[in-house]
């Protein structure tokens, strides 16, 4: 297992001693961002998830919705953490306009067709 722990913003391979010790009270956020009901986490897990690829994957985006994750990415270094995380917010964002505007369209529906019934029910007609 290749454990790496954070000086600065600088992942630092160590060993699975100093990795538990560093983690049980490190603060492993890059950043945290709400975006209506979407939750965008990016974190630094300390462990590659690269799994022995070219690089270790050692910081991670999620969106979570409800608590279920919808979206996952991950990335090597503090830098491409902070872009990746900017990546999930975009995406966030045009997801909760799409919902908005769906559900705005519904209710405009809606409330079209309810307008037409009581007119026609006013005017004598039945649709």
């Amino acid at each position: 297992m290749l454990c790496y722990r954070l000086i600065g913003r600088l992942p630092v391979p160590c060993n699975p001693v100093e990795w538990g010790m560093w983690f049980a009270t490190a603060e492993r956020h890059v950043r945290l961002t709400d975006v209506g009901p979407l939750h965008i986490s990016t974190v630094f897990l300390g462990i590659d998830h690269g799994f022995c690829g070219d690089h270790p994957l050692l910081f991670e985006t999620m969106i979570f919705d409800d608590g279920e994750d919808s979206y996952q990415t991950r990335c090597q270094t503090w830098d491409e953490a902070e872009a990746m995380h900017e990546t999930a917010v975009a995406l966030a964002v045009t997801q909760v306009q799409k919902a908005e505007r769906m559900l705005g369209d519904s209710i405009a529906g809606a409330v079209l067709r309810i307008s037409q019934i009581l007119e026609a029910k006013t005017s004598g007609r039945h649709d």
